[in-house]
């Protein structure tokens, strides 16, 4: 057993300058100016001297983890799962006197690299939480185990699917009287910004968070939210961050970023990911195939103008872009294979961008050309976004100054709530 878990741990420091994947067709120019920018974004060295912020992995000596000293575990992680010095999550939880028995493997699997959507095949010793019909543990994955541990980076956007999985989980491991940990980690976006429409449609594993889309908290204050709304609740423990403030982005982190899935590959990727993956239900490439997804945008049919003014907003930098998608092994089926795209490059240059208001703005002006289309009639982004009514106010022309209104009650509300949970200032 410790050797298949060691094996399905290896060291991805899957970094934007050194993952594969993907031909970007830009300029050596704009090449060059987008990598100072994920540089920068990134933060260099993996611990920095003015490194401020320890995650929950780095701190399993403090009493919060003493709960699992000696315990026979089950621990939800991926190739991301790792300290500032690449130790991964199981290496450790076993050097802290746990003994990690069984894996459980989100979307991307253990790996952290599978395709989007792909399915996530269980073994022996690897039970998939991310297979038809199998989006939680069953009680008897959990069999044996004294406490089930969630590491996992996360996006702090309800549609990536980790926090889903995470409280599946935690769900799961109450109802068989198991202990949830959480080794809570940053939300890349800052604890401030709360934006997006809360979810009124079914759940799916893209919509199972409460709250606005953008919800602004870390897996372990989510995880307490949850607990207070679940029966039965369970029993909770998060693992706290030391030095982690709301008001901090993953720059001012001083850590390396890891990527938690194929795409996010940058600081950069994960701070424009809450506006540009909207286009992910719409005939738009958001840049996927390129080695830059979610940092460009655009179609063959696509104007630049339109698309350039709607990104002329306070602290981001847009400039033209012109690039063909290609497969990769982690994106097999990119949007426009092989055809030229026009449309934007992005940057985050300033503090405090709400990115789903910029998306809202690019995904408005994309709509309004000739050639734009909704994937699956609208279906898509209805269960993108967990209701109808965003697709249905573009549709209508609506402005997003409107459409932000029409969202501010919920986004006010969800403030309100999430206070008692909150564990940073």
């Amino acid at each position: 057993m410790r050797g298949a878990l060691l094996r399905a741990f290896p060291i991805l420091a899957c970094v934007a300058a050194s993952c594969g994947g993907g031909n970007a067709s830009s300029s050596t120019a704009e090449a060059d100016r987008l990598a100072a920018i994920d540089r920068a974004g990134n933060g260099e060295p993996a611990r920095a001297p003015e490194a401020v912020v320890e995650i929950g992995l780095e701190r399993l000596d403090v009493p919060e983890a003493g709960v699992l000293k000696g315990k026979r575990v089950g621990l939800i992680a991926n190739g991301a799962s790792v300290t500032s010095d690449a130790t991964p999550s199981a290496a450790a939880l076993r050097a802290h006197g746990v003994r990690v028995v069984r894996l459980f493997a989100p979307e991307h699997g253990l790996s952290g690299r599978l395709a989007r959507g792909e399915r996530v095949k269980g073994r022996a010793d690897v039970v998939s939480l991310y297979e038809p019909g199998h989006r939680k543990p069953t009680r008897a994955d959990l069999r044996g185990l004294d406490a089930l541990v969630y590491d996992m980076q996360d996006a702090g956007v309800r549609f990536f699917t980790y926090i889903s999985t995470m409280i599946y989980a935690q769900r799961a491991a109450a109802a068989a009287g198991v202990t949830f940990v959480v080794l809570d980690r940053p939300n890349p976006l800052g604890g401030d910004i709360v934006a997006g429409p809360v979810a009124d449609l079914p759940d799916t594993i893209l919509s199972v968070a409460p709250g606005p889309l953008v919800h602004g908290l870390t897996p372990g204050e989510m995880a307490r939210l949850v607990q207070q709304r679940s029966s039965p609740r369970g029993r909770l423990v998060v693992v706290p961050m030391e030095g982690w403030r709301r008001d901090m982005t993953w720059q001012d982190t001083g850590r390396l970023w890891v990527a938690p899935s194929p795409s996010l590959r940058s600081a950069q990727a994960a701070l424009l990911y809450p506006g540009i993956a909207l286009l992910e239900g719409t005939n738009a490439s958001d840049g996927r195939g390129t080695g830059m997804a979610f940092r460009k945008l655009g179609a063959p049919w696509a104007r630049v103008g339109p698309l350039l003014r709607a990104a002329d907003v306070p602290g981001v930098d847009a400039v033209p872009s012109s690039f063909t998608p290609r497969p990769t092994p982690t994106g097999p089926h990119p949007k426009f294979n092989g055809q030229r795209c026009r449309g934007v490059a992005l940057e985050v240059t300033g503090d405090g961008v709400d990115t789903f208001k910029l998306g809202l703005r690019l995904l408005r002006a994309l709509r309004s050309q000739p050639g734009f289309e909704w994937l699956l009639g609208g279906a898509s982004i209805d269960t993108l976004v967990g209701t109808r009514r965003l697709r249905r106010a573009l549709d209508r022309g609506a402005s997003v100054a409107a459409i932000v209104a029409s969202q501010r009650a919920g986004v006010a509300a969800w403030r309100r709530a999430r206070t008692p949970f909150l564990l940073y200032d």
